[in-house]
């Protein structure tokens, strides 16, 4: 495995890395942080530079890369160092499964926003009573007089105030055992939001979302009747990557930033990096980011040699061990930084915030775990 990026991939990095050197983007980030408000000025921009292009398929306007993931994966690192949120960014490099499962009105519906930097799309499983057991579900849809009728609760919705369609999982109320998608247009009657206040992560809305009665059709129903929970199972491994690209990413930011102030804070007569208990915290810093993106880096690599698909167990360490890791190294960097992180507005007590919510969103550390050993014990079944 060769993780050195090409010419292609240098000029690309590079291009990212001007724009975040364009202007001072974390004032625009802590305003909207504050105002719990999508950076969209932002990510018009990541755009424009083509980001929302990097792995759609060149036959639907996509860049034809041979590395779509690694390069994606280096993106999010330079991103990521100059303390970007990239977890709002998610929704963007997930195309594929539109195109995937979606009707031609469908996949039109999503790829007539590329360029725009909008919200457009999201997923919604998790209820009121069914979080990491997605088969406990109670949305129920049933089919009367030609229509079909969607109800249930959903909670803990990305994205749900911001985008125009959501994918909603829901059982036959008729056959419990059959689980279906239905592509939502979130201005239908029926539908509507109560808002979350989370802890991090403030840049992409929260809500619950209410459906009462909401009346679809046969044409909304999104892949094949049935196939919801296999369709969901597959893309969590993607998205789970994604996550731990996205803490990677940002804690490099405050690493960085408390190496820094190491080497300039004077305390008894010396930076304070030549204390001890700092220089550990720095090696063991140093250490865990250095793992974060050997890992990252060979599931994407593997993941582009293998038609694009992430390897289930390899996904879910990337989320279990990045969330983790990146956590922890956020957490050091803000005892070197001491009084400057807890008491000011320095961006490490935002990145902490979010990184705190990344161990339970997108999966628990704990279904990690057992999906990582799952996979893990199956290569040495007789």
């Amino acid at each position: 495995m060769d993780f050195k990026l090409t010419d292609e991939q240098e000029l690309i990095v590079d291009s990212y890395r001007d724009y975040m050197e364009s202007e001072n983007w974390e004032a625009y980030f802590a305003e909207c942080d504050e105002k719990h408000e999508y950076p969209l000025r932002w990510v018009r921009g990541l755009c424009e530079l083509g980001f929302d292009l990097i792995m759609l398929p060149e036959s639907h306007g996509g860049l034809g890369l041979e590395q779509p993931a690694v390069t994606m994966m280096a993106v999010y690192e330079v991103l990521g160092r100059y303390g970007a949120p990239t977890y709002v960014l998610y929704q963007l490099p997930g195309f594929e499964t539109i195109i995937r499962e979606g009707t031609e009105e469908q996949i039109e519906a999503v790829l007539s926003t590329l360029g725009t930097g909008e919200q457009i799309w999201n997923s919604a499983c998790t209820e009121p009573g069914a979080g990491s057991d997605v088969a406990a579900l109670q949305t129920t849809y049933k089919r009367e007089n030609g229509k079909i009728y969607l109800n249930g609760t959903k909670t803990f919705i990305t994205s749900s105030a911001g985008v125009k369609y959501l994918v909603i999982m829901a059982k036959n109320a008729d056959d419990p055992e059959m689980f279906t998608e239905f592509f939502l247009d979130m201005s239908k009657p029926g539908v509507s939001l109560s808002p979350l206040h989370k802890l991090g992560l403030r840049m992409d809305s929260c809500c619950e979302v209410y459906m009462d009665n909401v009346e679809l059709e046969e044409k909304d129903i999104f892949g094949k009747e049935g196939n919801g929970f296999s369709r969901g199972i597959n893309d969590f491994n993607f998205e789970r990557w994604l996550v731990g690209c996205s803490d990677y990413g940002m804690s490099i930011a405050v690493y960085e930033d408390a190496c820094r102030h190491a080497n300039q804070r004077i305390a008894f007569g010396k930076p304070i990096g030549r204390q001890q208990l700092n220089q550990l915290k720095v090696a063991e810093m140093a250490i865990k980011l250095k793992n974060m993106k050997n890992m990252l880096y060979e599931t994407a690599w593997e993941a582009d040699n293998n038609d694009g698909k992430f390897d289930p167990g390899a996904a879910a360490m990337c989320k279990y061990y990045c969330a983790n890791s990146a956590f922890s190294v956020v957490d050091d960097g803000m005892q070197i930084l001491a009084g400057v992180a807890v008491a000011g507005e320095h961006r490490a007590q935002r990145i902490w915030r979010d990184l705190r919510v990344d161990r339970v969103s997108g999966g628990t550390d704990e279904m990690m775990i057992l999906t990582a050993s799952k996979f893990e014990l199956k290569k040495y079944r007789d």
